[in-house]
């Protein structure tokens, strides 16, 4: 499933529907969101509710100075419940701060974090619109808006 380069730093990319093939294979794996406050509140963000789970929303950089979080290590273990075995997937608007919280919660010892590659919105298009290239939206999973 997915790339598997550990010259990555975490354990590989998934494309959304593998991501969701993940999460519906594992029942304790985990999503966590690291898109922003704003973005949460006016974007939307993934519904895992027929999975009977919710997504994790932790800020990697924070709204509105976008500094990165000093304490998103210690906010996603207690969000996710701290076991570092589980799969955890970071995912944010089409896969770059992901990456890096990827990155940090591997650092932490968290051992299978993968980066939702594409994002919540994806990649942008010819007409420099997201949401219809990759990503969760353009892939039809499910998602709503607050």
């Amino acid at each position: 499933m997915g790339s598997n380069d550990n010259s990555l730093g975490y354990a590989g990319d998934l494309g959304a529907l593998e991501a969701w093939a993940l999460l519906e294979a594992q029942p304790d794996a985990q999503l966590v969101d690291v898109r922003s406050s704003a973005e949460w509140a006016f974007v939307g963000g993934p519904d895992l509710s027929a999975l009977g789970r919710r997504a994790h929303c932790v800020e990697w950089q924070m709204f509105p100075t976008m500094a990165v979080n000093p304490a998103f290590v210690a906010d996603t273990s207690a969000a996710i419940g701290g076991e570092k075995d589980k799969a955890v997937l970071m995912l944010c608007r089409s896969g770059g701060r992901s990456q890096s919280a990827a990155r940090a919660m591997t650092e932490a010892g968290y051992t299978h974090v993968y980066n939702v590659a594409g994002g919540f919105e994806g990649d942008l298009n010819e007409m420099r619109h997201r949401g219809a290239r990759n990503g969760w939206k353009a892939c039809g999973l499910p998602w709503k808006q607050s």
